[in-house]
């Protein structure tokens, strides 16, 4: 029993570890836009966040192409082959003088963590099911979440005492750790009985399924709309705290800060998942994020922008009801598609992560000298959001007793 625990535990780790990648290659660059940007001579500032949103569109792609092939070929064999994508952008990252190149290397590197980020979640499916699955999901990110608190302070350390490249160094190096402990420790999860023999039609005929399980694709369109909404927080976080309230030394810390709601919200999950369910905290959180979204909306109508403490405060609110959304969305999004997993994970993967850059590019244009048009985007996405959910709501345990 002992050796079992610890060997969970390694593996939860072990999973957020690899997704960490991910949020190191988002969050560390934060402080670093506006001199990227000065470097890569980009003549709009509003421009800098594609450097942000440009990867999940990359992660968006990358997911639809290795998931299939996951289910194919096993998860460890995927997670190498976007590991070696990754290499080459982040080369490409440290060695251009390009904007364009930058955005093309930031895309790139997105396709190749979208293997470790996909295979996290397929390799958790394939380990565990049902609300035990929302669990140990929730406890991964509860743990990814730990990294955004120290991402922008490592970022401004590195950019102050080196260059904003070293940043890029710093996670390609980081990466190579990750892989190596990957390699040695994580046996493959896929068991043969589950593989399903390569050829091209398998992204037709699992696409076909996916389509045909309707409460995946609902709550993968629910993944996309509260992703985007937090996504334009993420491109424009280092915009608002810099500029709008000119604290570019205590953005770092506000960051963390309002990390640390959504990690200990996803804590509260992981211990309460089990005994009240996925979908009824799913309800309440997307109430919650609906309400404070309209309050704020309510008090500073005019436009003017509250004070640090009280801004500060939403946004704690704010996050702390999404950390209850993230993994219970994807749990039950997967709990249907054991059967095409990586696939599955796949295609929820990219459509909710394709919906969700033109969102937050489109509402981030509008953050320019006040945060309210982000309480906006929070509330349109949130009703949306909440009149999917009931939609489905009283239908979905007959389908997934169906299937």
């Amino acid at each position: 029993m002992v050796n079992q625990n610890r060997s969970q535990v390694e593996f939860v780790v072990l999973m957020a570890a690899l997704m960490s990648i991910v949020a190191l290659s988002i969050d560390a660059v934060l402080p670093a836009l506006p001199d990227m940007g000065s470097f890569l001579n980009v003549s709009d500032p509003t421009d800098n966040p594609k450097l942000i949103t440009s990867i999940f569109l990359g992660l968006g792609i990358g997911q639809l192409l290795f998931g299939p092939l996951s289910d194919s070929f096993g998860r460890k064999p995927i997670v190498y082959i976007g590991f070696i994508v990754f290499v080459i952008a982040s080369i490409i990252c440290i060695t251009t003088k390009s904007f364009e190149m930058m955005i093309f290397g930031r895309i790139l590197q997105g396709i190749g963590l979208a293997s470790p980020r996909t295979m996290c979640i397929a390799m958790v499916r394939d380990s565990y099911s049902g609300d035990y699955m929302a669990k140990i999901l929730s406890i991964v990110v509860m743990i990814f979440i730990l990294v955004p608190v120290i991402a922008p302070t490592l970022g401004q350390f590195l950019m102050q005492h080196y260059h904003w490249k070293s940043i890029f160094i710093f996670n390609l190096c980081f990466g190579i750790l990750v892989m190596l402990w990957f390699w040695v420790r994580q046996p493959e999860t896929l068991k043969d009985k589950h593989r399903i023999k390569y050829r091209l039609s398998i992204f037709k005929t699992g696409t076909i399924q996916f389509f045909k399980i309707k409460p995946a694709v609902i709550y993968t369109i629910l993944s996309g709309l509260i992703t985007g909404s937090f996504m334009v927080y993420l491109s424009t976080s280092q915009r608002i705290f810099e500029q709008q309230y000119n604290m570019k030394d205590e953005f770092p810390l506000i960051f963390a800060s309002l990390a640390i709601a959504v990690g200990l919200s996803t804590f509260m999950n992981s211990q309460l998942v089990v005994k009240f369910g996925m979908r009824r905290i799913v309800n309440v959180a997307m109430l919650s994020f609906v309400l404070i979204s309209l309050v704020y909306i309510v008090m500073f109508s005019s436009g003017n922008n509250p004070s640090i403490e009280v801004l500060i405060g939403f946004f704690a609110l704010q996050f702390f009801s999404i950390g209850f959304i993230f993994g219970n969305l994807r749990a039950l999004a997967m709990e249907p598609m054991g059967h095409i997993a990586g696939i599955g994970s796949a295609l929820n993967g990219f459509i909710s992560t394709v919906m969700a850059v033109p969102i937050a590019d489109y509402i981030g244009k509008f953050v320019i000298d006040s945060v309210t048009p982000l309480f906006i985007g929070f509330l349109v996405c949130g009703i949306i959001s909440l009149a999917l959910f009931y939609s489905i709501t009283d239908r979905v345990s007959k389908v997934i007793k169906r299937i």
